[in-house]
Formats: structure tokens, C-alpha cells, sequence
């Protein structure tokens, strides 16, 4: 490899070696650092798994100066799920956490994403851009109309997060065609703050990157928040309809899809 090339590559996990380094990542970022849990987290292993992942893809961002044997080559992952899969799954992974009614009947290509991460030492850097390079390729070539999936904020204290909360209710709360619903019992109203007292700038600063990231692409939020005990967060569903992408955001994807 020289110098000018990137040690980083993005494709779907194929063997058993990348599954395991992707379950580690994910131990690493939702048990370790979130302080999460669950019915199949390996501690001894350092594994994160869940029922749902034999049927999801996972898409994964590697290291190739590392040794795929180490098992630690992954440093980035996404997992999606088409709805071609979901009949075989049972249901989608977010409808434990939310009524995703309107988007069933919409007769649309839809897809699932969850469970990004990335190692603490790439984060920061290009990990993200590749990851989303990625995820756009796949979208494109499956022709994949609405993208869906949770994304959390770290913690279970809805008064800390009121702010930024409020926020996203009050400025990307999605079309009612496109409004999914959190379920009780963990439901959680996301207008605690009347709109005309938000501060904006506190509540950017207190909003994950990975939701600003969904919200520049043109993304909404679903009504009402989610708390999950489990891995002690409080998650929001972003969707967003690839169709009503902002155009220079529209424009990167079809430069993807363009052959070279």
C-alpha cells in the first residue's frame, strides 16, 4: 500500500473473522463506553450480538494494515436490513421501540440501519465519510427509497436532554405520512420545551453527530423518544426519504451511482 492510498476499505461482512471483530467493536462502543447490556451480550468474549443480526447485512469499515485473524480489523459498522427481510426477521429491530405503521403502508423500498459505531481511535477523521460512502452504494444499487433506523443519546435523564429533544420536535418532527410513533411503556414526549424558549446552539452542541449527520441529509425524527434501559440511552427514529434529499446531498449520491 503506499502512501497515498487509505488503509481504510468498506464492504459486507463475509466470514466468520468479521463478524466477530464487528461484534467486538460493538462491545467495546455500546457495553463498554455506553455502559449497554442485553440477553446475548458474551462478557467473556467481549461480544455484542442481538437475535436480529443473523438476518441484517453488516456493512463494516476494516483496517487493512491489520490482520483479519486478530479479529480487531473491523473499526466501523453499520448494520441494515432490507424489507425483503423483514417477514424472515419477524419484524424490524425498531419496532421493539416504535409504530412503524405509516411507513409499512406506504408501499415504499424501505430500509433499516442500526447499530453504527466506530473505534475511539478513528472517530473524528474520514471513518464516518467512508461508512456513508458505503451505505450509499448499497442504497443505490438496491434502489432503496426510505432509509429508518434509532439513533441514541447517551443516558436515561430526560431533564439534560430536554433541550435537544425539544429541539428536534419542534424543527424536523416528520411529515405525518412518514410519523412514526414511539410505544409505551417506554415512550417518552419530546415537547418539553416550548419552541420560542430553545437555545439552538445549546441544542446542536448537545446533539449526537450521528442524528446532525441524518438531519443535514434531509432526515426527520418520529414523534416521541424511546428509553432504553438496556443500553442507557434515550433514542429517537430518523427518517429520511432518499427522494427529498437536499440536492448537492442528492448530488453525491448519483455521482456514486455514475459509472467511472
Amino acid at each position: 500500500m503506499t502512501a497515498e492510498e487509505t488503509p481504510y476499505a468498506v464492504r459486507l461482512a463475509t466470514t466468520p473473522e468479521d463478524m466477530t471483530a464487528a461484534h467486538r467493536l460493538r462491545y467495546q462502543v455500546f457495553i463498554e463506553e455506553l455502559g449497554g447490556s442485553g440477553p446475548l451480550v458474551d462478557h467473556a468474549a467481549r461480544l455484542e450480538r442481538d437475535a436480529f443480526d443473523p438476518y441484517f447485512d453488516h456493512l463494516i469499515l476494516v483496517d487493512r494494515r491489520i490482520d483479519p485473524a486478530s479479529c480487531t480489523h473491523v473499526i466501523g459498522a453499520y448494520r441494515v436490513l432490507p424489507l425483503d427481510r423483514r417477514a424472515a426477521a419477524g419484524r424490524f429491530y425498531s419496532e421493539t421501540e416504535y409504530d412503524l405503521g405509516p411507513l409499512l403502508a406506504s408501499g415504499r423500498r424501505l430500509l433499516e440501519l442500526g447499530r453504527s459505531c466506530v473505534h475511539t481511535d478513528h472517530r473524528g477523521g474520514t471513518s464516518m465519510f467512508h461508512l456513508w460512502n458505503g451505505l450509499a452504494e448499497y442504497v443505490l444499487e438496491r434502489g432503496i427509497e426510505v432509509l429508518f433506523g434509532v439513533a441514541s443519546f447517551h443516558g436515561t435523564d430526560i431533564a439534560t436532554l430536554a433541550e435537544p429533544l425539544s429541539y428536534l420536535h419542534h424543527h424536523h418532527l416528520a411529515p405525518p405520512q412518514m410519523r412514526v410513533r414511539a410505544l409505551p411503556p417506554h415512550r417518552q414526549d419530546m415537547n418539553l420545551i416550548p419552541a420560542d424558549r430553545l437555545d439552538r446552539k445549546a441544542a446542536m452542541a448537545a446533539t449526537p453527530a450521528l442524528i446532525k449527520a441524518y438531519l443535514r441529509l434531509g432526515g426527520f425524527v418520529g414523534d416521541g423518544a424511546w428509553i432504553d434501559h438496556d443500553f442507557n440511552t434515550t433514542d429517537v427514529c430518523l427518517v429520511m426519504d432518499t427522494g427529498q434529499m437536499s440536492a448537492r446531498h442528492r448530488d453525491f449520491y448519483v455521482r456514486k451511482k455514475a459509472p467511472a
